[in-house]
């Protein structure tokens, strides 16, 4: 019988193999590592693209209120004492307040992404990452989008604007927890500052991107700042639905190696080979889904023998129990057991006063130069 995780291979990844079936039968290469690779580049892309879409709000700021002094004003526009210096500014940031309103807009995504996320990293450790990754793109678009809307359709309804800002900033909360529980779940603790010192440029990439994009549209029509990277992340959201594999065990892969953990080692008994399988006499590990080899130079006799006999040996029902966990993944923990962890809470207090200066710069940067250079 066939475990539940393997059953939930994507669909992309299905085809793929189907094909690389078909084609290049013979073919052989090291499965793993090209999956982890995969997996890398589609959690990059995935970031980049949540980022991507945040900063369009930075750059159309500098037209939502500007000095409209020595500007043209296009001929159904009548110039009189009131719109002087502001005709060219989107209501209902014409006015004294348009600086509290824009950081009005800024709080209300910021508040709203600080309080879900609490909420979407205990979603995410308990429900298929790529569903959870692919619905929260595919909304953090739709949302994006309908900020560009008020521009298409002359909103000018600030309760609009908060509320899409608000929704907004609720799914991007999908993106940190999801894509680095899947890293997690792929590469385990070996290596991983290189891996995340390499892979964590995708937050510098998506801000860069998405400056080019939306400042490529903002003096035009500030719509298409919004609906462009909205498209490519919601694309993206869709790629991740059809080839990212959120764990190991759904494309038939073992998980990273643990140090310590004797539950890995158990892996290197699962043969394909029947002769060898007739050895492992255990109901629980012969339902296993890693039906190879990870490394048989490592594997000794006696810890063959160990496990053949393991339904005979006091500590067989442990031994059940580690497999049932293979198949289930690490559970869970509760938000009081996270805070018990030694260093979260001094990382979490390190991050909060990052983040408040990086954000500063991501929201207000672009309207400052602005303003500064005019």
């Amino acid at each position: 019988m066939s475990p539940p995780a393997a059953m939930d291979t994507p669909y992309g990844i299905r085809a793929f193999q189907c094909l690389s079936r078909k084609c290049c039968p013979s073919l052989r290469i090291n499965k793993t590592l090209w999956y982890r690779f995969f997996v890398l580049l589609l959690t990059y892309v995935a970031y980049m693209s949540y980022h991507l879409s945040r900063k369009p709000i930075s750059v159309v700021k500098a037209v939502l209120n500007q000095n409209c002094t020595g500007l043209e004003p296009p001929p159904w526009v009548v110039i009189n004492a009131t719109n002087r210096n502001n005709w060219c500014d989107w209501a209902p940031f014409d006015g004294q307040n348009a600086s509290a309103l824009l950081g009005t807009l800024d709080s209300a995504f910021l508040f709203a992404y600080a309080a879900a996320m609490f909420v979407s990293g205990f979603v995410a450790e308990r429900v298929n990452l790529r569903y959870f990754l692919s619905l929260g793109m595919i909304f953090s678009g739709i949302f994006c989008y309908l900020f560009g809307v008020a521009y298409s359709y002359n909103i000018h309804n600030m309760t609009y604007l908060i509320a899409v800002q608000v929704l907004g900033g609720i799914f991007q909360t999908t993106g940190w927890p999801g894509v680095v529980t899947v890293i997690g779940n792929w590469f385990g603790e070996g290596k991983r500052g290189l891996i995340f010192g390499i892979w964590n440029s995708h937050t510098s990439v998506g801000n860069i991107l998405g400056s080019v994009v939306a400042g490529a549209f903002v003096d035009t029509d500030w719509a298409l700042s919004f609906f462009v990277p909205a498209l490519i992340v919601a694309g993206a959201g869709f790629l991740m639905f059809l080839f990212l594999p959120a764990e190991p065990a759904e494309v038939g892969c073992p998980p990273p190696e643990r140090p310590g953990s004797r539950v890995n080692a158990r892996y290197r008994l699962l043969l394909p080979n029947p002769m060898h399988a007739a050895s492992v006499t255990s109901p629980t590990v012969q339902q296993l889904p890693y039906r190879r080899i990870v490394n048989p130079t490592n594997v000794s006799s006696e810890e063959i023998s160990s496990d053949s006999d393991a339904e005979h040996h006091p500590d067989a029902d442990s031994n059940a129990a580690e497999d049932e966990a293979l198949l289930s993944g690490p559970k869970a923990i509760t938000f009081y057991q996270a805070l018990c962890i030694p260093g979260v809470i001094e990382f979490s207090l390190s991050l909060f006063f990052a983040k408040l200066v990086s954000y500063t710069f991501l929201y207000w940067l672009p309207l400052y130069i602005h303003s500064a250079c005019n």
